[in-house]
């Protein structure tokens, strides 16, 4: 306190010092008797007096000016997984232990009714801004981003997330893991930076940009900087993003322990890959051979004997396109086993990691006051691998169905680095328990509604109970100021913000009977659209997850109706019984959507990958070559030259020294799909991956010639649609070494987060048998490369 108040004494005699000056009035307006103005940030920094006094040693230094955060403003330790809905933790029912959750639960509060978006780059602006994802031009995933407002996937400045609104208040701030809310043709060295965590209101960045990474070979920032991984066959990036943030918690209150922290924790897990070591995998062998069906049984009867669901609660009916278990045959029945087993050691191990970084604020004796917020899931799990699941998650993106015989073949490998994998839909329904979709569908509380605990000894003091308030992902950022003691500013950084659309929950924290007062909300997510409103929830489902496309057009859809008061698992339509009060919540649905720029309505999902189908700002628009030079690395395929479903040339201007040269000269994509034009044994060859399934190599007998020389592969695109095969040509100056068919493409997409790299293939290579990372660094000069489309 008496910190406090010496910080209020010297800034009211700074403010005294310059009333008189005319031109601090704007200065100074950023002190109000003697108390910070908040509202508008950055707050400005008083003008210093001007002094007369000739000789230093006669005169005395003003007091310094410091922006510090309320006095005993809590650390903020924001948890958020990834695709794992609303059964995903054993206090929800589940059936992984999860002892992490369970203690946040058990010393604060858990919510039952707490809501996401139903995918991640929504959910997680929406998280951060407290307002809606349609407000963040966030209507769906950045890399589905288009031209429209509202889903441009460009946040706009004026809805500063809560890190920036901390930051500016005094806190020191940091995120580890998953961003996922850069604009697809914003992420490369190109910048520019504007929407990277490190300009999002973050001091320090150690984690991907993308949806989705391999575990095992990440492609990660620290910042804006590539971080170079360790050579250590046990790496695995959960573990490592762990350090990161206990290392930097610590540091942070070594050095200056009366400044609170944020941290954003946000793992890739539970997402696709599933990337598990084997011994987090071996504790869950023969643990679901029982199948999904008698899973979802189990996990409601738990979920009603320990009080999250209301007694009376139904189970919701499985989507017609999930089987039932026991028409299975037994080599399905081992395989989605198996999927199962090593989805849960994820969840297993995220949890445990989750827990290192909650031990490493108790070692410092900060934890107390520290507000644990710790959101189990971005969205409800995913059912994004269908009916059989997949070992190469990128088939599901490019419209391939994988067979359950392929499938067998790897299965010790499962969760592997070899694997790239997702399991069966059905698992997917069964962690969404009691209800009836998944991730993608936000109309149905499977997709939207997910666990969610808080808890701050020193700001609230219930402990163990439940709250079944509705709220949603735009309340955390209020929550957080309102606890940080913090107002909501109306400018930030010159720009005045668009006012949050959530409200605090602490309200809630020591009433479990306090009346909701978040009474209001839309859903909207590739047309599956819904409304709440006082309990009742009017909805549509538009598409399911793996759907490529809709059931029927968007304004002949089936609307439904349900009260939630009584209806705890939207079991019972209520339509037919009560269509005047359907058509109020779907006018009512239309007002929000004009408000919040939902609309147009845009259904199509795979289509919007591709840049030049949906208008998005794209690098390479309008252009058909790249050229490019030696140790140009880490291009994402949302900044590189579009070479899918068209002709395309690759011209090598290359230096062979004496002795030959061996490695790779671009490389696109990895393991899981990509090409690559390299030298192997001195001679020339360009191999196709085709999603990990198929490998299609055309290479020359005859090493290339020392000294320059020009290496040309040509690939003559056979036309007749997406995806389509061709003809690939190598040549050497001018003459031509050898020439092959590559029989199929991938249409869509390579990889997630795998790049396009000159002189190496980094992280996972497209061609096994050529080495890895370092070892693939090409020996000779590279001149230029050029890349051409036709």
């Amino acid at each position: 306190m008496k910190k406090h108040l010496l910080i209020t004494a010297s800034i009211i005699a700074l403010a005294l010092v310059h009333e008189p000056i005319a031109v601090a009035k704007s200065n100074t307006q950023s002190i109000t008797n003697g108390r910070l103005d908040r509202t508008i940030l950055p707050i400005a920094d008083p003008i210093p007096p001007v002094s007369k006094v000739l000789d230093v040693r006669n005169a005395k230094a003003p007091p310094r000016f410091e922006v510090k955060a309320p006095n005993g403003a809590p650390n903020v330790l924001l948890v958020l997984l990834d695709d794992l809905g609303f059964a995903g933790t054993s206090s929800f029912g589940g059936p992984v232990a999860t002892p992490t959750f369970e203690r946040i639960a058990n010393e604060g509060v858990r919510y039952n009714n707490f809501h996401t978006t139903a995918v991640c780059s929504p959910t997680r602006a929406a998280l951060k801004s407290g307002r809606n994802h349609h407000v963040n031009n966030m209507g769906a995933i950045i890399e589905t981003g288009t031209a429209f407002p509202g889903n441009t996937g460009q946040i706009p400045n004026n809805v500063a997330p809560v890190a920036e609104m901390l930051r500016l208040n005094g806190y020191a701030t940091a995120a580890f893991g998953k961003w996922h809310e850069t604009a697809a043709w914003e992420a490369s060295v190109a910048g520019p930076f504007d929407r990277w965590p490190t300009h999002q209101g973050f001091d320090k960045f150690y984690g991907f940009l993308g949806g989705e990474t391999n575990q095992w070979s990440p492609f990660i920032y620290d910042g804006t900087h590539p971080v170079e991984l360790p050579n250590d066959p046990n790496y695995h990036f959960l573990t490592d993003m762990t350090d990161q943030a206990v290392a930097w918690i610590k540091y942070q209150k070594a050095l200056t322990p009366e400044k609170p922290f944020f941290t954003y924790f946000a793992p890739g897990a539970v997402h696709a890959p599933h990337h598990v070591p084997k011994e987090w995998t071996a504790r869950w062998q023969g643990k679901f051979d029982q199948g999904w069906d008698k899973l979802r049984e189990e996990i409601l009867a738990r979920q009603i004997a320990n009080g999250t669901v209301p007694k009376e609660t139904k189970l919701a009916p499985k989507p017609e396109a999930i089987p039932a278990w026991d028409t299975l045959s037994a080599d399905e029945k081992r395989l989605y086993a198996r999927q199962a087993e090593v989805f849960a050691a994820f969840v297993d191990m995220t949890d445990h990691e989750v827990g290192r970084v909650i031990k490493a604020i108790e070692d410092i004796g900060q934890l107390d006051n520290t507000l644990v917020i710790f959101v189990y899931g971005d969205n409800g799990t995913s059912a994004e691998g269908g009916r059989n699941g997949m070992f190469s998650e990128m088939t599901y993106f490019n419209g391939v169905q994988e067979t359950v015989p392929d499938m067998l073949k790897v299965l010790d490998k499962w969760g592997g680095p070899e694997t790239y994998p997702h399991m069966a839909a059905g698992w997917a329904v069964a962690y969404d328990t009691p209800y009836q979709w998944t991730k993608q569908v936000g109309s149905d509380h499977g997709g939207t509604k997910v666990g969610m605990a808080v808890r701050w000894p020193k700001g609230f003091k219930t402990k163990g109970e439940l709250r079944t308030q509705f709220h949603h992902v735009v309340d955390v950022a209020p929550t957080i100021l309102e606890a940080a003691g913090l107002p909501e500013p109306k400018v930030v950084n010159g720009v005045k913000q668009w006012p949050m659309d959530g409200v605090s929950m602490a309200y809630s924290f020591d009433d479990a009977k306090a009346k909701d007062r978040h009474t209001t909300q839309y859903f909207e997510m590739f047309g599956n659209r819904a409304i709440y409103q006082d309990g009742w929830y009017a909805r549509t489902i538009h598409r399911a997850p793996w759907e490529m496309k809709p059931r029927r057009p968007l304004a002949d859809d089936i609307w439904e109706l349900y009260d939630t008061r009584a209806d705890f698992s939207l079991v019972n339509d209520l339509s037919q019984q009560q269509p005047k009060k359907l058509k109020e919540l779907q006018a009512l649905f239309i007002k929000e959507a004009e408000k919040n720029h939902v609309l147009p309505i845009d259904d199509r999902v795979v289509e919007r990958i591709n840049a030049e189908l949906v208008g998005r700002p794209d690098l390479m628009a309008g252009r058909t070559s790249l050229t490019l030079a030696q140790g140009m690395t880490g291009m994402s395929e949302n900044v590189f030259l579009n070479i899918k479903n068209k002709s395309k040339t690759i011209t090598a201007e290359l230096d062979i020294p004496e002795n030959g040269a061996n490695g790779v000269i671009i490389a696109q994509g990895g393991r899981f799909g990509g090409w690559s034009l390299y030298v192997k044994d001195g001679k020339p060859a360009y191999t196709y991956n085709f999603l990990g399934l198929n490998s299609y190599t055309i290479s020359s007998q005859e090493a290339l010639p020392k000294g320059k020389t020009k290496l040309v592969f040509d690939f003559a695109y056979d036309g007749g649609g997406l995806g389509k095969g061709g003809l690939g040509t190598l040549s050497v100056d001018g003459r031509k070494l050898a020439e092959g068919r590559i029989e199929k493409t991938q249409p869509m997409i390579f990889s997630a987060d795998e790049t396009a790299d000159v002189g190496i293939d980094s992280a996972t290579p497209v061609v096994v048998g050529i080495g890895e990372g370092a070892k693939t660094r090409f020996t000779g000069k590279i001149e230029k490369v050029t890349v051409e489309v036709k």
